[in-house]
């Protein structure tokens, strides 16, 4: 496809890596043109510096035979402007960026009259995660597929769990749960395991299945599947907003402590039900008084990566707390995950996400239609949702007559609401929603999991 990216930030910067390495023509345009040279040097595609609300500048780009224009630039005003210029002039697809609250009830008139495909918010997109973490604590990602009836759920095997020393095929019967263990992260290595793998105490593995079978599954291997009771968030910005909303209207109890005394003052008005504290978190005087040592959870969300660290690491010295981390430009993960802080959130890799499941669903795929994409392990693994139609290759067939590739796993299918795991036996049929696990990324079609010699 040919796609422009409009604003190199850390969105824009992180669609490129990921666009560029899926074989797409892109082109970039930024105002800043050091931070264009940069990325033009990184990856092979087309800088233009500019603005991108200039009709000039997207001719430039190319916008009169591009597939899709994404606007990913610091405003969201100017974000609008370019995919509706971007629009007339062109006549491709669009994707916005849109973080403000303000515009949160209002997304629907705006998707509406500008004509865009998809609008992304990152700040947003991050609160849902850190949530969905918090109302499973035991947890250290979770993603929803099939419209939420299926989870992608991650956690790390605890010290002599019933499953510590098991082979994979004997877990339905030990723990009298309908799970799938998907991948298996072992140190540095990253296994999508047969039936015959065993587990080992510290293992990082992603299991599969609806909502009740994994609370059951996670509850019988000696995890906590209870939501936290109460939240200690560190940073009142956007995500912390978005977050103590949600946590609020769940009935769990919020604090938040913000160094700025007007954003205090904000926070007061738009959030009654939270306690909003005006302090410097880096006071550790001030974190026990304000109960760090008994808190459930703790969440660092400040606009400092290596604040929100230090913070995570404090609090994990001297409380049990579920820790949620916020890192948005720190490049070292593996350095960073050793430290074992929880869950961290990537709010940057969570938009691209979206809009790289948009972009995979919108090329011209036979049988098939990627409806969700979500990188797990260190971007390692992909796990990705995909809608079957009529004339796909995995249709009508028994999975055991498929040849699939090394390194791929059919994980659960979503038919009619009903949720189950495929065997050898099962007939994928038009209309199911299947998800599928592999460590061979990039995938855009079902019949990307086949051997190419079989297809036809």
């Amino acid at each position: 496809m040919k796609i422009i990216v409009v604003g190199c930030g850390k969105v824009g910067s992180a669609l490129v890596e990921e666009l560029s390495e899926e074989g797409h023509d892109i082109s970039v345009v930024d105002m800043d043109s050091m931070a264009l040279s940069d990325i033009t040097m990184n990856y092979d595609v087309m800088g233009v510096a500019g603005n991108g609300a200039s009709s000039e500048v997207l001719k430039q780009a190319g916008v009169e035979h591009s597939d899709l224009l994404i606007a990913v630039t610091d405003s969201d005003e100017l974000n609008l402007l370019c995919c509706l210029i971007g629009r007339k002039l062109g006549g491709c697809k669009t994707i916005a960026r849109v973080r403000n609250p303000e515009y949160t009830n209002e997304i629907d008139i705006i998707k509406g009259e500008l004509g865009l495909s998809m609008t992304v918010n990152p700040e947003y997109a991050a609160a849902e995660e850190a949530a969905r973490v918090l109302l499973f604590p035991s947890a250290v990602q979770i993603e929803p597929f099939a419209k939420g009836k299926v989870e992608l759920v991650i956690i790390q095997v605890p010290k002599d769990s019933i499953i510590d020393g098991l082979e994979l095929f004997k877990i339905h019967q030990r723990t009298n749960t309908d799970v799938l263990v998907c991948s298996v992260e072992r140190g540095d290595d990253v296994f999508i395991p047969d039936g015959d793998f065993v587990l080992h105490a510290g293992d990082v593995i992603s299991i599969v299945s609806s909502s009740k079978n994994t609370r059951n599954f996670v509850n019988r291997i000696g995890l906590n599947s209870k939501p936290v009771r109460d939240v200690m968030i560190i940073g009142g910005g956007k995500i912390a907003f978005y977050l103590s909303t949600m946590l609020l209207d769940l009935g769990i109890d919020v604090k938040i402590l913000e160094r700025k005394r007007e954003r205090c003052e904000e926070l007061c008005d738009l959030l009654p039900r939270a306690v909003i504290i005006h302090a410097d978190a880096a006071n550790q005087n001030i974190l026990r008084e304000e109960g760090i040592e008994t808190a459930d959870a703790f969440v660092t969300l400040t606009g400092m990566d290596e604040e929100n660290l230090f913070l995570s690491m404090f609090a994990k010295s001297c409380s049990k707390a579920k820790l949620i981390t916020k890192v948005d430009r720190i490049d070292f993960d593996q350095i960073i995950k050793k430290m074992d802080l929880g869950t961290l959130i990537h709010p940057k890799d969570i938009a691209a996400d979206h809009i790289i499941s948009y972009v995979r669903a919108r090329q011209n795929s036979i049988g098939s239609n990627v409806e969700t994409v979500y990188k797990v392990i260190d971007d390692k693994v992909e796990a990705l949702d995909f809608l079957i139609k009529e004339d796909s290759p995995v249709s009508g067939v028994p999975i055991s007559q498929l040849k699939i590739k090394k390194g791929v796993l059919m994980a659960c299918v979503s038919r009619q609401g009903e949720i189950f795991i495929p065997n050898g036996r099962t007939v994928i049929r038009p209309g199911d929603s299947v998800v599928i696990v592999t460590n061979n990324v990039g995938f855009r079609s079902i019949e990307d999991i086949l051997e190419p010699s079989k297809i036809n």
